[in-house]
């Protein structure tokens, strides 16, 4: 405990580091700041509606509300936050495997590859957060609420329709360059990460307040969040920290005329290789069906508006016992692929290859890949299955308050994905400020453990 306390206490005497640390609160104060100022002509007593109101489209959103920091409810220039960024970054990280010029770029100089990816990022970054700028406007409209009036894209509306998402695309950006800046002035790459964390962090204690507002339950809501809570950060640490040690024989170096022994060393695999990612891709995947069927429900056939209204109701309802289901589903699958994608890229047969290295009793190059592939989607699967539990976790425990007036039942919003961000964001956090603070040649700053 005496080690934290000096790890601490020389994170304020390193002045490079205290200064790090004050850019980032900084930073993040202007970002909450931001966070307030309302896109131009929204009726906010309309949005307000929406979010109390115990339909699915509430429930979602209040989901989206809890992931955004609050900007969903203010519909603030950054309502989408810093999510259409990741969004690109996906896309771009599952098209190099399939694309072969893209594969080939990345394996032929990685630095110039990442300054590649940083590049089409950004610039694929505008057209999601514009298609997202919509989706959003499009989802509070299913609901029959005009929350922006005159929005379309003709006559009169197209241009202040313009403008609106203009103004939102301007607020994504202006978020992703605020990140940026944490990198790089701040507490180093953990500029998005911490951007996101602040909301999530500022909003819980609406969520939490949500579920005392009740005075029949109160107590049972209040209890349940607490336990559930402790239960889900605790399998957060433990499957995070998890990872299964392969054995590795490194050859000896030649000192002279004499050759050392080989080297028996380890390759560490994660349990829990793809992160927050999975939950993130889901929530964006599933929010497209609701959106899409709500452009149909005043068609004039009767078959397509009760088709739409089905659509709906599965999609943009997160207590639907189907879209649960459908989440739960979507989130274990994308896990293993989203895994395999990463390991790929990183194509460790082919690097021990070239060092010299071997896993015993495996061939090296293709069969080591291929081996350690194995190993990697088997310990993949409690990390999947965890994943899956965290996301569908408040819809779950949502549904014993399913009806309350005071919309108790979004209060459960707060665990799950925004617990398992949290947690992510502190660990690499603190991991992060030790390894600066050992680089300092303070060897005793442990700061975690």
């Amino acid at each position: 405990m005496r080690k934290r306390f000096v790890g601490l206490r020389r994170l304020w005497t390193a002045t490079d580091l205290r200064n790090r640390i004050l850019i980032t609160v900084a930073l993040l104060l202007i970002y909450r700041l931001a966070a307030h100022v309302p896109v131009p002509g929204v009726d906010r007593e309309a949005i307000a509606a929406v979010l109390d109101s115990q339909t699915g489209t509430g429930n979602l959103l209040s989901l989206f509300d809890l992931l955004s920091g609050g900007t969903v409810s203010n519909f603030s220039v950054l309502a989408m936050g810093v999510y259409p960024y990741i969004t690109a970054q996906i896309i771009l990280q599952l098209l190099i495997p399939i694309i072969p010029a893209l594969k080939a770029r990345m394996e032929d100089d990685q630095r110039e590859g990442r300054q590649w990816m940083e590049k089409w990022t950004y610039y694929l970054a505008i057209p999601m957060a514009l298609l997202n700028a919509i989706g959003q406007i499009r989802l509070f409209q299913t609901g029959g609420v005009q929350i922006i009036p005159n929005f379309g894209f003709s006559g009169p509306n197209l241009l202040p329709t313009i403008t609106t998402l203009i103004t939102m695309t301007g607020g994504t950006m202006f978020a992703i360059w605020l990140g940026e800046l944490i990198s790089e002035y701040g507490i180093r790459n953990q500029g998005l990460s911490l951007i996101i964390f602040s909301g999530i962090v500022a909003r819980m204690p609406q969520s939490v307040g949500a579920l005392w507002a009740d005075q029949q339950t109160r107590y049972f809501a209040v209890s349940l969040f607490i336990v559930l809570a402790a239960i889900t950060v605790f399998a957060i640490v433990v499957v995070s920290q998890g990872r299964r040690n392969v054995p590795v024989m490194y050859p000896g170096r030649r000192v002279g005329n004499r050759q050392s022994m080989p080297v028996r060393g380890s390759l560490p695999l994660l349990v829990n290789m793809a992160g927050m990612i999975p939950i993130i891709f889901a929530s964006a995947i599933l929010s497209f069906p609701a959106i899409i069927a709500g452009l149909f429900l005043g068609s004039q056939t009767e078959w397509v508006r009760n088709f739409s209204l089905t659509i709906q109701n599965l999609f943009a309802n997160p207590q639907n016992v189907g879209y649960i289901t459908i989440y739960f589903s979507i989130v274990v699958l994308f896990t293993f692929f989203y895994t395999d994608v990463l390991f790929q890229q990183q194509n460790y047969g082919e690097n021990l290859k070239r060092s010299g290295a071997q896993v015993p009793g495996v061939t090296r190059g293709g069969p080591t890949q291929r081996y350690l592939n194995k190993v990697l989607r088997r310990i993949t699967l409690p990390g999947a299955l965890l994943l899956g539990t965290v996301a569908v976790l408040p819809f779950l425990a949502g549904l014993l308050f399913v009806g309350l007036p005071t919309g108790g039942s979004q209060g459960f919003f707060a665990i799950g994905s925004g617990l398992l961000i949290v947690v992510g964001v502190v660990k690499e956090t603190f991991f992060g400020l030790e390894t600066e603070l050992k680089l300092r040649g303070y060897d005793d700053a442990l700061l975690i453990r």
